[in-house]
């Protein structure tokens, strides 16, 4: 790819610091035969740098998931509270009088149309939500989770047709099941079914609150501390990476190393907008940007699949360049992500 010089895209992730959240920024880019492997970085953050994936975790638990469907070990429509133990979940799904709880699905889950409320962000943005991490940290175990949803009114009934709500509950949920199908904590699974057959030595679950290795997340000016809420969160968001590792995930992921190609088709059917946080498509354990056309009138950019982290985390594919994008730009205010989609569809568009 001639266009996308070392020159271009070190001036790219020089860039993404225009933003005034953005102190740092990381930034890699690979081509579909690996002819093209570029890391780079900018601010206080190095290219192979450890930092939280946040949200990006998902895209394992939807790896991991595939990989239990393939073992026979689950069905996407098996209801949930199966996987626990009797009564365990009844409630968290209460609307008008009627308990859904026992119709949620694992598709469901996967996708964000169990209609659960979110445990952690209640009713605010998560942009603006994000600052009670600056207050006292706190663990949130499955079992704390369950309680608070339990006083929460769900969002729609589960399953309701053009109905989408970006949840974490619904992944803290995904991975208590996990533990229970495979009777090892997620972290562990996610060692045993990712880390280790891919070779990541730089990609664990954060689970030592005294460990620093990882670079601090901003929220907007300020750093945020909050070890225990991190080593809590495990299959909604708890995966430390580097920009290179997660790369490796993310290509392993698209060339299906993990499940059949085929699994690809299945993850990107019935896609529902999300509003909020941002603007994009969820599929079932997939999301896809949303690219305006005025961003590039002449042609259209196409798919961009992946997923996002509240952190400013990304991993994308752009199948129609042969593209994929990993990095940071480790902000958790919600401002600063703009930054990391320019750099992208800047790269995009010098081939497309």
């Amino acid at each position: 790819m001639k266009n996308i010089t070392d020159e271009f895209l070190s001036r790219t992730v020089q860039h993404m610091l225009k933003n005034k959240n953005v102190y740092g920024a990381v930034f890699c880019v690979e081509d579909r035969n690996g002819s093209l492997s570029w890391t780079g970085s900018a601010g206080n953050i190095k290219p192979d740098d450890r930092y939280f994936i946040a949200s990006v975790t998902k895209l394992y638990v939807t790896a991991v998931m595939v990989m239990l469907r393939e073992q026979g070990k689950i069905s996407f429509d098996d209801k949930v509270h199966t996987f626990f133990p009797e009564s365990y979940i009844d409630g968290i799904h209460v609307l008008d009088g009627r308990d859904y709880t026992k119709e949620i699905t694992v598709s469901h889950l996967m996708s964000n149309t169990s209609g659960l409320p979110d445990y952690f962000y209640y009713e605010k943005p998560k942009g603006e939500a994000a600052s009670s991490l600056l207050g006292e940290d706190q663990s949130w175990p499955l079992e704390l989770v369950i309680e608070k949803v339990r006083s929460m009114k769900p969002k729609f009934v589960p399953g309701r047709k053009g109905k989408v709500f970006y949840s974490d509950t619904n992944y803290q949920l995904l991975g208590g099941m996990i533990e229970s199908v495979t009777g090892m904590p997620v972290g562990e699974t996610f060692e045993k079914f990712l880390f280790k057959p891919l070779n990541l030595k730089d990609t664990y679950a954060f689970k030592n609150e005294h460990d620093t290795s990882p670079v601090p997340i901003y929220y907007k000016k300020e750093q945020v501390h909050a070890p225990k809420y991190l080593a809590s969160i495990t299959a909604e968001g708890g995966i430390v990476s580097t920009a290179r590792e997660t790369m490796t995930f993310l290509k392993a992921f698209f060339f299906g190393e993990f499940f059949p190609h085929t699994v690809l088709d299945e993850l990107q059917t019935n896609w529902n907008m999300i509003l909020f946080p941002g603007q994009f498509y969820f599929g079932l354990g997939l999301e896809k940007l949303w690219t305006p056309r005025i961003f590039s009138p002449l042609k259209p950019v196409g798919d961009i699949l992946g997923f996002w982290g509240q952190t400013g985390a990304f991993a994308f594919h752009h199948p129609d360049s042969g593209l994929f994008f990993t990095g940071t730009i480790n902000q958790a205010s919600g401002f600063g992500h703009s930054a990391a989609f320019k750099a992208v569809l800047k790269v995009i568009k010098e081939v497309i």
